[in-house]
């Protein structure tokens, strides 16, 4: 069957009316800022799809009609917006990211992993016990502003944990003015109601946190079924149990769409000075005060950051913080280079010697 996508094109729908049902990619999250990259001929034998899981095996996609598993191609993490070639799946065209969340992947390979993207809104997951680590939100609220994301911090399990939550409240409060802090049961319908504000139809939003936080039990909660399996804390030292194994987005009854993913034991930032520099805004402001450029802000002359120290203005512990990240951020980002750098270098290597034979067997 053809299909009609001239209205995905930039003014090629007319002004719809106040209750017109949303299209099936307007569900997905599809909107302006996809369209506008889009142009009829493109369409013609590429329609739009949406990445809604990621497999060992390949990547499941959905769009107008469209719901199938397709072979790894291009580097598309969950919610990616890709031109799909039906004829040659692995050429579909990815489609320029609205945000984009990544990380240093884990262990001593040096390359980045994409988390997911186009996402909106994304929910920082911590427990009001053990699991609660300030330097942790830090690093998540970080990635977040660093990928054009909006970061609201969500405390869970208040109500097996902690009588009164308004002490963690404040810690969160304190990671940064830009962020919102919610506090709630993740059963229930209070999730629902807390998060609502983010959650409207067309958006899309994900839950990062540590395992066992509460991340699938309130994608359960906003889905209104139990589709995904959780698992309670750990009795000794609070810590979660690893549910959630993949990352999948899933469509909820007031029309957004959430991503649950697994708990991350590590996240190295990288690429992320920005997002780290909104975080610390007030440490930041300071240092744009030093006599030094290149100030370090330990034993130099003239280092407004250690004159504010000395007068107690800031909390040494979160600008030690604010060292660590930094430092962290920028080997990563050195040494991601000089990896793209070598690869760069080898691959003209590679393909040099294959002009080469290729000359001699002439």
């Amino acid at each position: 069957m053809v299909r009609d996508y001239s209205a995905l094109l930039p003014g090629g729908a007319a002004t719809p009316p106040a209750r017109r049902e949303p299209t099936a990619l307007e569900r997905l999250g599809w909107g302006p800022f996809f369209a506008q990259q889009l142009d009829s001929q493109a369409l013609t034998q590429t329609p739009p799809v949406r990445v809604v899981a990621v497999h060992r095996s390949g990547l499941q996609i959905a769009g107008d009609g469209i719901d199938e598993m397709i072979p790894p191609g291009p580097e598309a993490p969950v919610g990616d917006w890709l031109l799909f070639d039906p004829a040659r799946p692995r050429s579909s065209r990815v489609l320029e990211r609205k945000s984009l969340i990544k990380r240093r992947a884990p262990g001593t390979d040096r390359h980045i992993q994409l988390i997911a993207a186009n996402i909106d809104t994304v929910f920082i997951v911590t427990s009001c016990n053990q699991d609660f680590n300030v330097a942790r939100l830090e690093r998540y609220v970080a990635l977040g502003l660093e990928a054009g994301i909006e970061p609201v911090i969500v405390l869970t399990k208040t109500d097996l944990i902690v009588d009164d939550p308004v002490p963690w409240i404040d810690r969160a409060k304190a990671v940064s003015d830009r962020v919102p802090v919610v506090a709630l049961d993740a059963r229930g319908t209070e999730p629902t109601q807390a998060l609502g504000a983010w959650c409207k139809p067309g958006r899309t939003v994900a839950f990062l946190g540590s395992s066992g936080v509460g991340k699938s039990t309130l994608t359960n909660a906003l889905l209104g079924a139990q589709a995904i399996a959780t698992q309670g804390i750990r009795e000794d030292d609070a810590r979660g149990r690893h549910t959630t194994t993949r990352r999948e987005l899933h469509q909820v009854p007031c029309g957004c769409l959430v991503l649950d993913t697994p708990g991350m034991r590590e996240l190295q930032l990288t690429d992320s000075a920005a997002g780290i520099a909104d975080v610390f805004e007030d440490i930041e402001a300071l240092a744009a005060q030093c006599r030094f450029k290149d100030c370090q802000h330990e034993t130099e002359p003239g280092c407004a950051v250690q004159a504010a120290l000395a007068e107690g203005r800031l909390d040494p512990a979160r600008v030690a913080r604010w060292c660590k990240l930094q430092a962290e951020d920028a080997f990563n980002s050195a040494s991601i280079a000089e990896r793209r750098e070598k690869d760069r270098a080898f691959g003209k290597l590679v393909r040099s010697a294959v002009k080469a034979k290729s000359d001699r067997g002439r």
